[in-house]
């Protein structure tokens, strides 16, 4: 996500902010469960996957493999209605399990086709089979719902998730917001690959994630369907829905799709950005590796409460306002190069934030560097001199998760590496990592075990000083 964002997120944390299966050492046993008159050792799953910064984000038990969604929203009465299929395998004996669903009513609940009990607690669905799940079964869960989608508030971060807007709604945030608009294990740590159909009033857009599969129009409403085909974490997902001006083409093969409201200039800086997003994600190939997604594209929302940017993935979206003084591209570098930092290689807990955000800063640098303006090593000898090393990247807690120490040190970090290993060993730790990692969730000692391997010497002292150190650390090589 955009520094931009988090420099207001006092002000704008009040707005909207914002596989299968790679998760392990999930699905703690709740000593409240019932016991299962079966005689079996089925258990109630933990609800919550046990992130240390939101012990009640995501849920245990259980990896899912995919979500197939069909929602319905109309503007006019602000009520969505879906149906949401879920597919997963137990990785523990189950007589319940939840699933993340904030505030919409469940009208009915299936599990592998059978009537299933269903109970509500807070933003958890509390799913009740007929019969146990034995552990490594695969199961699917389908969930019909609806009602009038609202942000949900988290006391460190403020709200996120689905919001109306004048002429439809838009869903998005982090670190949670699907569970505004879908029943989903809201946590990185459990990414999953999507189908999404999304039926809106004609004449507007709905536009997410993925490959573009068609647009249906009848009786008035118009059906988009999508696919991401590549494992996606759940805050990833996004839907945008209202009058938008959509571009469809490709690029280096693969779908290309960009969005931009139409209450903003035609021909304006913001389609200008969103013209030149094959551009900046070629020379981020250059960098990083090989693409890791199926589709590319942008959407940019017209809307005050949206100052910020977010790398939902292979479709980042920006808010309108970094693009009131030019076709600014130092944030799509940065959206575009979290599709590899962040959405292919993601978080297994969200202390680790900084290999998300100092790797997308350091894009802008790069970036920068490259369309002819300040050198990476200018742009660290600026943010050298003004960080506060009282403040660390790694593990900030979880109220400065998105600081600037995450962001700017964390970019400071990045270089700190390539000044320690070379430029040639640096480059080929970034496309060892995204390629080792990709699809996959990790952590920074996964980090430090390729750097260290690929540069050939250790890299853990130096590197956790300029990570957590208090004091400001020795330039390498200076």
């Amino acid at each position: 996500m955009s520094r931009s964002r988090r420099t207001a997120i006092a002000a704008l944390l009040v707005s909207v902010l914002a596989v299968a299966g790679c998760t392990g050492g999930r699905g703690s046993t709740d000593p409240t469960a019932r016991p299962d008159p079966t005689g079996s050792s089925s258990s109630s799953a933990a609800d919550g996957i046990g992130d240390p910064y939101f012990p009640s984000y995501g849920n245990g038990g259980y990896d899912v493999a995919s979500y197939a969604l069909k929602v319905r929203y109309d503007p006019a009465s602000d009520v969505l209605t879906g149906v949401a299929t879920i597919a997963a395998t137990a990785t523990e004996a189950l007589s319940r399990f939840n699933l993340d669903l904030a505030g919409l009513t469940v009208e009915s609940v299936e599990v592998d086709g059978a009537k299933a009990g269903n109970e509500r607690r807070d933003n958890e669905l509390v799913v009740i089979p007929g019969q146990p799940i034995a552990k490594d079964q695969r199961f699917t869960v389908k969930v019909d719902y609806g009602g009038k989608p609202r942000p949900i508030t988290n006391p460190a971060l403020g709200s996120n998730g689905f919001s109306d807007t004048p002429d439809g709604a838009i869903a998005l945030g982090q670190p949670e917001s699907a569970s505004t608009w879908f029943p989903v294990n809201d946590h990185p740590s459990d990414k999953a690959t999507y189908e999404i159909e999304a039926t809106v009033p004609a004449g507007l857009s709905a536009l997410s994630n993925g490959i573009p599969l068609g647009v249906d129009t009848a009786d008035g409403w118009s059906t988009w369907r999508w696919a991401e085909r590549v494992p996606m974490a759940s805050y990833l997902t996004t839907l945008v829905i209202g009058d938008y001006r959509v571009v469809t083409g490709t690029h280096g093969g693969k779908p290309m799709v960009t969005a931009v409201a139409s209450s903003l200039p035609k021909g304006g800086a913001a389609e200008q950005a969103m013209a030149r997003t094959g551009e900046v994600a070629d020379f981020l190939v250059s960098q990083f590796g090989p693409y890791p997604f199926q589709a590319y594209g942008g959407i940019v929302v017209d809307d005050d409460r949206i100052r910020y940017a977010l790398e939902t993935q292979s479709r980042p979206v920006y808010g309108s306002v970094f693009f009131r003084g030019g076709p600014e591209l130092g944030v799509v570098a940065h959206e575009l190069a979290h599709q590899w930092f962040g959405d292919s290689v993601s978080l297994r807990r969200w202390s680790d934030m900084w290999l998300n955000e100092g790797f997308a800063s350091y894009a802008e640098w790069l970036w920068e560097e490259h369309a002819g303006g300040r050198s990476v090593q200018q742009n660290f000898t600026t943010e050298y001199a003004n960080t506060d090393w009282a403040r660390p990247a790694l593990d900030p807690g979880p109220t400065e998760l998105f600081g600037r120490a995450v962001y700017k040190r964390g970019a400071l970090v990045v270089h700190a590496l390539r000044l320690t290993v070379g430029d040639e060993a640096f480059f080929r730790i970034l496309k060892t990592w995204t390629a080792e990692k990709r699809d996959g969730i990790v952590t920074t000692d996964d980090f430090f075990t390729v750097a260290e391997r690929v540069a050939g010497k250790p890299l853990r002292p130096v590197l956790g000083t300029w990570l957590s150190g208090t004091s400001a650390p020795p330039v390498p090589g200076g």
